[in-house]
């Protein structure tokens, strides 16, 4: 059985009666495929969810390796680049994350569902920061680098929860907050300014 069939089955579902099936057996009836065909797949509802949320971010990083221009982007081009077209992605998928934020408890996400995308997305994110440190656009910092990937899952987040309240025209104040926020992550890690932070935060504590 294709997960993709599966996947889109569970999605019109979603959008045709706002919640999940209410069980395996009946929605493999009603998509005419034997029970133990789900099962080949999937374990549960919540696994298809999360390949959900996985394959917008995997369709957007197919996309951007069949483009020879990006392949030949800075790091904070390729990080600039991905949010613009993970965003195009989840518009195409807009209806059912609307529906889907619903049930969210974790501001807007519950990130049980994201879980196999956080694992994806950190690996990516690590290849950036490597890429970024060959390219001195990100300055390798003891103790502090390997927290990076943290701080832009973070970012990805906060992304994430901005364009589902976003009711701008063609979602532009999205594009503007991703500018930003890539711009001041990569300032921060890249120059002086965290370490002058830094500093000054050491100055205040031996102050007291």
């Amino acid at each position: 059985m294709d997960k993709q069939l599966i996947r889109d089955a569970y999605k019109t579902f979603w959008l045709e009666n706002g919640k999940r099936p209410v069980s395996i057996f009946s929605f493999c009836q009603q998509l005419g495929i034997a029970e133990t065909a789900f099962y080949d797949s999937y374990s549960s509802f919540d696994a298809v969810e999360k390949d959900l949320w996985l394959s917008y971010f995997q369709d957007t990083i197919e996309k951007l390796q069949q483009d020879e221009i990006y392949r030949n982007y800075s790091a904070q081009e390729k990080l600039l680049t991905f949010y613009f077209m993970w965003v195009q992605k989840l518009k195409e998928n807009r209806s059912y994350i609307l529906q889907q934020k619903e049930n969210y408890r974790i501001p807007g996400i519950h990130l049980d569902k994201l879980e196999t995308f956080r694992i994806a997305f950190y690996d990516y994110i690590r290849e950036i920061i490597k890429e970024g440190y060959t390219s001195n656009e990100i300055k390798e910092r003891k103790f502090i680098s390997d927290q990076y990937v943290h701080g832009f899952w973070m970012q990805a987040l906060f992304v994430l929860r901005y364009w589902t309240k976003d009711d701008s025209t063609q979602f532009e104040m999205t594009d503007a907050a991703i500018e930003k926020a890539v711009n001041l992550s990569f300032q921060l890690i890249s120059t002086n300014t965290f370490d002058s932070l830094v500093d000054f935060g050491k100055f205040m504590f031996t102050r007291k």
